[in-house]
């Protein structure tokens, strides 16, 4: 993950470089060479994720890039979105999205939950399954994320989930997957961690965006400090509402998203909420393929 940027780009080694020296270890040796299972633990995902966006970010500016009129991410990306807003500095950010993984993956040890892919059944008729589960066993289960139509991502203990499963094929999903995670995300599982989370918040300082940005936990704008900090205080335990976040900005406008990282999801979700907008993935602006 970022090899190419690294290697093609000085501004985006810099950025690498810059957060090796922050966070004290090789992140970037991680990103490039893995091995899988320390990347993919939370506690160094979530900085090489922010990390890798930064240094493309960096490489697009570079390069003359228009200045968005907002901007977005999805869940943790929701960081590098700050960062590049300039309401959050990278070293902030960085020592953020790590405590924020640490505390992640605290709760799940506390609260073991899980994840699962729905896709292909409406949210309404997903809320509505979630909603019986929960009355029927007691336990949480919920709409964690609204990535497009079709594709939405379920969230809780790992019984009513289970059952949520079952109910969801039965009533005609398309395909039910259970994530590889151990964590409830975007549930009130995470509630322990998103309080001391919003601790280490109110201590960062954070700045008004050069444009607005399009919250999780809102789908709206926000430009205010504080109202930017207490939205990420809620991003822990709110569902990541990518759906009305795109939509609105769309509603405002918007013909052109341009997904800064090293692939292109969050193009292919733009295609499934609205095929009359153009989306490019960081590759196709470089006009090259990393």
């Amino acid at each position: 993950m970022g090899r190419d940027l690294y290697a093609t780009f000085p501004a985006a080694r810099a950025v690498f470089t810059h957060a090796d020296s922050i966070l004290g270890i090789a992140l970037s040796r991680l990103c490039f060479d893995g091995p899988p299972e320390p990347l993919n633990d939370t506690l160094n995902t979530q900085p090489a994720i922010l990390a890798t966006s930064i240094a493309a970010l960096r490489v697009l500016e570079e390069r003359g890039a228009n200045s968005p009129a907002y901007i977005a991410g999805h869940s943790m990306g929701e960081f590098s979105a700050l960062v590049a807003a300039g309401a959050l500095s990278f070293e902030n950010g960085l020592m953020l999205v790590r405590d924020r993984g640490r505390l992640m993956r605290q709760a799940g040890e506390r609260s073991p939950g899980g994840m699962a892919a729905i896709l292909g059944l409406e949210s309404g008729s997903l809320k509505a399954i979630c909603t019986a589960v929960r009355e029927q066993s007691g336990e949480h289960v919920g709409i964690a994320n609204d990535n497009c139509p079709g594709q939405l991502v379920i969230s809780g203990t790992l019984l009513a989930l289970e059952r949520a499963m079952e109910l969801a094929k039965e009533r005609g999903a398309r395909r039910v997957i259970r994530l590889a995670v151990s964590i409830a995300a975007h549930s009130p599982l995470m509630a322990e961690a998103a309080a001391e989370f919003c601790r280490l918040l109110d201590a960062i300082p954070f700045h008004e965006p050069a444009v607005p940005i399009v919250a999780n936990a809102t789908a709206g704008p926000l430009t205010d400090p504080d109202e930017i900090r207490d939205a990420l205080g809620q991003q822990l335990t709110s569902p990541v509402r990518w759906t009305e976040s795109v939509r609105w900005m769309i509603g405002q406008g918007v013909t052109r998203f341009v997904e800064v990282g090293p692939k292109g999801v969050l193009t292919s979700l733009l295609r499934r909420i609205d095929r009359a907008v153009e989306g490019l993935t960081t590759d196709q602006v470089l006009g090259w393929v990393g």
